[in-house]
């Protein structure tokens, strides 16, 4: 496992995350407890130091597999784990009408803290992050006011952002004026906007980028086909149609052309979100052991080639790829 500093906190992570989204047990149908725990143990073996989780995630059932995973390996505080505070509110996609007030008051934001601390069991938060933002909220710093005095009291070692699918300078204000230490965005092969503008000001101001959605929830695996059925409880089978499995399938057929060599898919649409120096760690979805293996073993330190990197820029640029949906 290679390892990258978490833009200028100090503190170091594995290139390759453990997304602790689908072991909450909610959203990506139904999940196996003992998988989940599998694939934590995995993780560690393989090197993983970095997990990113979410107050909701399960309403907390992420964050309590992951300390009682690395409570009974005897790693609780030497590992890095990030999380989320959730909207008050319950909105997602906050329209610019709606009053940062609504969604994370300064005392929800402590409350949100203390259970996610609860449920970790440790004293502090190595990384916690808002997880949704809005443009409209741009010069509100009652939340930031917040999250210093947890920061003052040594509760979280540092702030962040998770921002929205489509509009990835959203934060950007804050990114100029130093307040936030990482952001958290959607960034894989389809989806390269992202790099255009708030990449170069991070690496500027020296903030890390998490890049999740690495794998296009799934379809950079190469494992969709034409006929792929979600099961009840993904929110992928909630989708209205089946035209967009199709168009993705198209897409990736477009970009085989980085499995030459024999790398397999998946490592090749990892090793392209590591291709950017601003990335600090790419966190892929990871449900057992198996993808554990799978995913976190694209950290051999071998690159993905500079012309394959080039030609799949030159193809997102030509509008010849580019994400259909997001999550």
């Amino acid at each position: 496992m290679e390892f990258r500093q978490l833009g200028k906190t100090g503190i170091r992570v594995s290139e390759i995350g453990f997304g602790a989204w689908a072991i909450g047990g909610e959203m990506w149908g139904k999940q196996d407890e003992a998988d989940s725990i599998a694939a934590l143990h995995k993780a560690l073996d393989l090197g993983c130091n970095f997990f990113d989780t979410a107050l909701a995630y399960g309403d907390g059932h992420s964050e309590r597999l992951i300390h009682r995973v690395l409570k009974e390996r005897g790693v609780l505080n030497e590992v890095v784990i990030a999380t989320k505070v959730p909207p008050k509110n319950g909105v997602w996609d906050p329209p610019t009408s709606t009053p940062i007030g609504e969604a994370f008051p300064p005392g929800w934001i402590a409350k949100c803290c203390e259970r996610s601390l609860r449920n970790l069991g440790r004293d502090w938060i190595d990384l916690l992050q808002l997880h949704t933002w809005n443009p409209a909220w741009a010069e509100r710093v009652g939340w930031y006011e917040a999250m210093l005095r947890l920061k003052e009291q040594g509760k979280i070692r540092a702030i962040g952002i998770s921002v929205s699918a489509v509009r990835h300078d959203e934060a950007d204000p804050h990114v100029k004026k130093k307040r936030v230490d990482a952001i958290q965005v959607i960034h894989n092969i389809l989806d390269q906007s992202a790099e255009k503008t708030l990449f170069s000001l991070a690496e500027k101001k020296g903030v890390g980028i998490l890049s999740r959605v690495p794998l296009a929830s799934g379809a950079l695996t190469g494992k969709f086909t034409r006929d792929t059925q979600f099961p009840k409880g993904d929110w992928r089978s909630e989708r209205p149609g089946r035209h967009w499995v199709a168009e993705m399938i198209e897409q990736v057929e477009k970009i085989k052309f980085v499995t030459e060599g024999g790398l397999s898919l998946t490592h090749a649409a990892l090793k392209y979100c590591l291709a950017h120096p601003a990335v600090s760690s790419v966190i892929p979805g990871i449900r057992n052991a198996k993808q554990a293996e799978e995913n976190l073993s694209a950290s051999d330190g071998k690159p993905m080639p500079a012309e394959h990197v080039a030609r799949l820029r030159e193809l997102y640029r030509q509008k010849e790829i580019g994400a259909l949906f997001y999550t």
